[in-house]
């Protein structure tokens, strides 16, 4: 076993990378040291925002911060900004008690890499630490090959966007786990939109996209009371409003994908578009709305009449059809329910189980 002198082991400490961790909450502080020295990383704390900006002018950049939302004087958003004004190579990690998806897309905008809700586990904290740093990793080659070597950035682009996707694709199965009358939603409707689309000739990179769309059209709903999502009886107008927030919400929390996958964002905002006009949140009508949007109308639909809900339990597939049916033209596309009937012709097998 090799043994390290009391002067080896501070010259390793010193040339590691250094993570500064803020929290006006000493204990909290402690305990994100212990994961950071594990982790290989030479700490700094500071109490608070002020503290944290002085031993940033002292030391210089650091490749990583991690600091509390709620503090006093300088508040955890004012020193992300200014952080990320000041060294926009620092990746950031925001931690919070409030678990609250507006708060968690604000810290998202203005340059934190993730969001972390206290109480949080130590190795949910080193995973987010790990993530993290990949992730600045990847920025900083990306920025360094794009002259160069446009091959690579590509490559380490999708990377990052793999990432993005990865976190967005957990939240959205972890509002499904909360929520029994939901479970499997997503996946269902992300296989229906893909077999109704291929009836529809769609391939390659746009079936993928719809695929996507699907999996995700409910990802707006991580910012809605449960309270609301599981009321048994019908909504208030004030909560009816509130519950249509979640395309909207949904398309604000994937703009990243906006510039690679547009398709995907039209599909959260609009998947509840009607083609009389009738829908929300835009009021668009017929082709106004994307056909990728109108597929996932379509089989969204039928998946919450044939699963058991809250506030109703589940028609049978062959009700379901008929009310497609009923609705066709007014609310959804004839091509797309025809597509859709004839990708699924034996309601026996329907719902699909995931």
């Amino acid at each position: 076993m090799q043994v390290h002198s009391p002067a080896e082991r501070a010259e390793a400490q010193t040339l590691a990378p250094r993570c500064l961790v803020v929290d006006d909450d000493a204990a909290v502080r402690k305990s994100i040291v212990r994961v950071i020295e594990a982790l290989g990383l030479s700490p700094l704390q500071a109490e608070n925002g002020r503290r944290a900006l002085e031993l940033l002018e002292i030391e210089g950049e650091v490749p990583l911060m991690i600091s509390d939302l709620n503090m006093p004087g300088i508040s955890g958003l004012e020193l992300l900004e200014e952080v990320h004004r000041r060294y926009p190579d620092t990746a950031v990690l925001m931690l919070s008690g409030v678990a609250e998806a507006k708060t968690a897309v604000a810290c998202l905008e203005r340059g934190a890499l993730d969001y972390i809700t206290k109480p949080a586990l130590l190795e949910e904290v080193r995973a987010r630490v790990a993530k993290a740093l990949e992730k600045r990793d990847l920025l900083l080659q990306k920025r360094f090959y794009q002259k160069n070597l446009e091959l690579r950035v590509r490559v380490q682009a999708g990377r990052i966007k793999e990432l993005f996707l990865q976190g967005v694709q957990t939240l959205a199965h972890a509002l499904e786990a909360k929520d029994a009358y939901t479970s499997g939603h997503s996946m269902r409707v992300s296989r229906y939109a893909a077999a109704t689309a291929v009836r529809l000739g769609f391939t390659g990179e746009r079936l993928e996209e719809v695929r996507l769309g699907a999996e995700l059209h409910d990802i707006g709903k991580i910012g809605t009371r449960e309270a609301v999502l599981n009321k048994p009886g019908p909504l208030t107008e004030e909560e009816f409003r509130h519950i249509i927030e979640h395309t909207a919400l949904g398309e604000k929390i994937l703009a990243p994908l906006a510039r690679e996958s547009p398709t995907v964002l039209r599909i959260v905002r609009h998947h509840h578009e009607r083609m009389d006009g009738g829908g929300f949140p835009d009021g668009l009508i017929g082709e106004q709305i994307a056909i990728e949007a109108r597929i996932v109308c379509v089989v969204d639909a039928f998946d919450a009449m044939t699963t058991n809900r809250a506030y109703r339990d589940s028609r049978t597939p062959e009700a379901a059809f008929e009310e497609l049916d009923r609705c066709t033209g007014s609310h959804f596309d004839p091509e797309v329910v025809q597509a859709f009937k004839a990708a699924f012709p034996n309601p026996a097998v329907l719902p699909l189980l995931v």
